[in-house]
């Protein structure tokens, strides 16, 4: 795959018009709020895998409409005191899998939540957390991009980013986290969920979005042939009449927005070459985002991004700035 976006000294400076719905703030206020009536209710029940240098935990707490959302919680076996914590989200189509898949971060002492991802987990790593609402019902394309798109508060996305906000306050109240010590991150949906957290829990310390999904969408189905965003196309292709509803849906999830709104430190990383999550999309967010922020760029690496080299970096990264 050539380069097919924006060359990249244009790239850098690319920052398009924020289009976001004039109540977008009422919106997430309004849907928060309904969300914190009910309790966390979180749990961390020990799971023995038989790994000796990490304990791991079973964990549930109560996500959007109450569902109790599932994930795994490490933490290394040699600790003293609270420690900081990475709330990792997953990409699209998986699910939390095991605790094998995510021994890195507490393998270099951090503390460490991997939320699994409400009604997906069967594309490349299983999940555990069904999707019961049944606002989202009608028409869709298949995938989650188009689950409930004509009404934002139907919208599948909704969901998930109250589940990744609950994510974070459950993890909060764990007795060995330091709660002010709080990074969020995660590849592709992962990156685009932790710019939404970050936009709108201001208590997290540091936001590490990789090749973020879920940006400028619009520009994003002109650009690429490639899923997920193709979802989005073939659904306004059958639904010619409802492409204004569909995109004024996703305008209330879109990472520019809730980019603009982040204060934490921030630590993107985006490939060149990406078909999945053009360039454009991840420096438009990268450009609005409102908190102190650094990019490190592939520039022949598709989706897959930087991957051990670029983990080799946010574990220094936060480890300079959160643990000491």
């Amino acid at each position: 795959m050539a380069i097919y976006d924006l060359p990249l000294e244009e790239l850098k400076v690319f920052r398009p018009a924020l289009e976001e719905p004039e109540d977008f703030e009422a919106f997430w206020a309004g849907t928060l709020t309904e969300a914190r009536r009910v309790p966390l209710d979180p749990r961390f029940e020990t799971a023995e895998f038989g790994l000796r240098t990490i304990e791991t935990f079973d964990v549930g707490f109560r996500g959007y409409g109450g569902q109790e959302i599932k994930g795994w919680m490490l933490l290394p076996a040699r600790r003293e005191g609270s420690l900081p914590c990475v709330v990792e989200y997953i990409g699209y189509g998986g699910g939390r899998g095991f605790p094998y898949d995510w021994l890195p971060w507490s393998s270099a002492g951090f503390a460490h939540l991997v939320m699994d991802t409400r009604g997906q987990g069967s594309a490349w790593r299983p999940g555990d957390t069904p999707d019961r609402d049944e606002e989202g019902a009608g028409p869709q394309f298949p995938g989650f991009m188009t689950r409930g798109v004509l009404d934002p508060k139907a919208y599948y996305y909704r969901r998930l980013i109250v589940d990744a906000v609950r994510a974070v306050e459950a993890v909060r109240r764990h007795p060995e986290v330091d709660p002010d010590a709080v990074a969020v991150t995660g590849i592709s949906q992962g990156g685009g969920l932790a710019l939404a957290v970050a936009g709108l829990v201001p208590e997290v310390r540091l936001c590490l979005p990789d090749l973020p999904f879920l940006c400028a969408f619009r520009r994003a189905t002109e650009l690429t042939d490639s899923h997920p965003y193709q979802e989005i196309v073939r659904y306004c292709k059958i639904h010619r009449d409802k492409i204004d509803r569909v995109f004024r849906t996703l305008s209330y999830f879109d990472g520019l927005h809730f980019a603009a709104r982040a204060t934490s430190e921030a630590l993107f990383s985006v490939g060149l070459l990406d078909e999945i999550c053009p360039p454009s999309t991840v420096f438009a967010a990268y450009n609005h985002y409102g908190g102190p922020k650094s990019i490190r760029i592939y520039p022949y690496n598709n989706h897959e991004g930087g991957e051990t080299f670029h983990l080799l970096e946010k574990i220094a990264f936060v480890r300079r700035r959160i643990s000491g």
